[in-house]
């Protein structure tokens, strides 16, 4: 005879102990006023007890154990129990009534990506994505993560769904809390971007750990994040404590010019601008926010100086050759010449694109090494 594991009974129902209390009441054909004189209780007290209307108290405990000779702790738990039942009865039905709000989360995606376990839609989900995103309804999710998409630039071509970003941005935070960093130190933060620019020429294999290490070192965790279907984000930065921020990156155009440049943009909100600011990036040409644009150039004029940079544009060849060339005098990888090049339209999209590394993410271990 085979064995079936039933599952823990979970009535959809709620006991009241004053039901018992009735059920006594009535064997031996007692009235509530005489059970309110033996207590020496009001007969709205006894009333409101029968129907479950108030809690069972010590007091009350002891006067139920001294009239009907049931202890008071059988009162007392029997309470407890209902109360406890009674509560978890109204959260199952608001759970129901937020099964619409669960609909707008890319479950399937995120499962995929190993972010929660596989769990079928309804109620079970709403209490997935609640231990995911660590709020207890939808409106402290909206007043935690609507709050952070407030300050949230939108790339017109690619309108970011809040449900999907706010999915993502919370897997920064998930990822950020596993990394242990040193307290936020400016001038070592500084100097690792110095080494980190210099690492551009290696490959991800070598680099990336570099990156992960020297960043927490000095107080800024890094972590890469795939984006989700409707999010079309390339990077973000915050703060999480006064001691530690946040750089978070999607490897969205799975190239290497792509991820350093987003990388030393990131950095350099870090670098310039509040600890309360926000800032995910779109890769939007048009944008015309200052903290934007001052991040661009000082991210593309650290990589690459501006005297250098006009001297290399004048000289008017751009091919292959000269690229490296350029790139290897000062210490980067040609990605990113070839990627600033295009930017500013000097060579076609289509050009020198064999200089880049193409580059795919691994979330087992959040490295990105050289796709096959």
């Amino acid at each position: 005879m085979s064995e079936t594991k039933n599952s823990p009974f979970s009535p959809n129902y709620a006991v009241a102990p004053g039901a018992i209390l009735a059920e006594w009441l009535q064997e031996r054909g007692m009235k509530q006023t005489e059970l309110a004189e033996r207590m020496g209780r009001p007969i709205k007290t006894v009333s409101e007890l029968i129907h479950g209307k108030i809690c069972i108290l010590q007091e009350t405990a002891f006067q139920l154990e001294r009239v009907t000779g049931i202890e008071a702790s059988f009162w007392m738990n029997a309470d407890r129990i209902y109360q406890e039942r009674a509560a978890r009865l109204a959260e199952g039905q608001q759970m129901t009534s937020w099964k619409r709000w669960a609909l707008r989360f890319p479950f399937r995606e995120m499962v995929d990506f190993g972010w929660v376990v596989p769990t079928p839609s309804g109620v079970a989900r709403v209490r997935a994505l609640f231990r995911y995103f660590g709020v207890a309804s939808p409106d402290a999710w909206q007043a935690r993560y609507g709050r952070l998409q407030a300050a949230f630039r939108q790339f017109p071509a690619f309108h970011a769904d809040d449900a999907h970003l706010g999915a993502w941005l919370r897997q920064g935070e998930i990822q950020a809390a596993r990394t242990e960093c040193s307290p936020y130190n400016e001038p070592g933060f500084k100097d690792a971007l110095v080494e980190l620019r210099r690492a551009t020429t290696s490959m991800p294999e070598t680099f990336w750990p570099e990156l992960v290490q020297k960043c927490r070192g000095t107080g800024v965790a890094v972590v890469l994040v795939p984006e989700l279907s409707q999010t079309h984000v390339s990077g973000a930065t915050r703060w999480l404590t006064p001691t530690k921020a946040l750089i978070q990156l999607s490897l969205r155009y799975k190239t290497d010019d792509h991820l350093w440049f987003t990388f030393f943009h990131e950095a350099a909100h870090v670098l310039l601008h509040g600890k309360k600011d926000v800032f995910v990036e779109f890769n939007d040409p048009t944008n015309q926010n200052q903290k934007e644009q001052e991040a661009d150039r000082w991210a593309a004029d650290f990589l690459i100086p501006p005297a250098e940079w006009r001297c290399f544009c004048a000289g008017g060849a751009m091919n292959v050759g000269d690229i490296t060339t350029f790139a290897a005098r000062l210490g980067i990888s040609p990605s990113i010449v070839v990627g600033r090049l295009q930017h500013e339209e000097l060579i076609p999209f289509t050009a020198c694109n064999r200089l880049k590394r193409r580059l795919r993410l691994v979330p087992e271990n959040q490295t990105p090494p050289v796709a096959n």
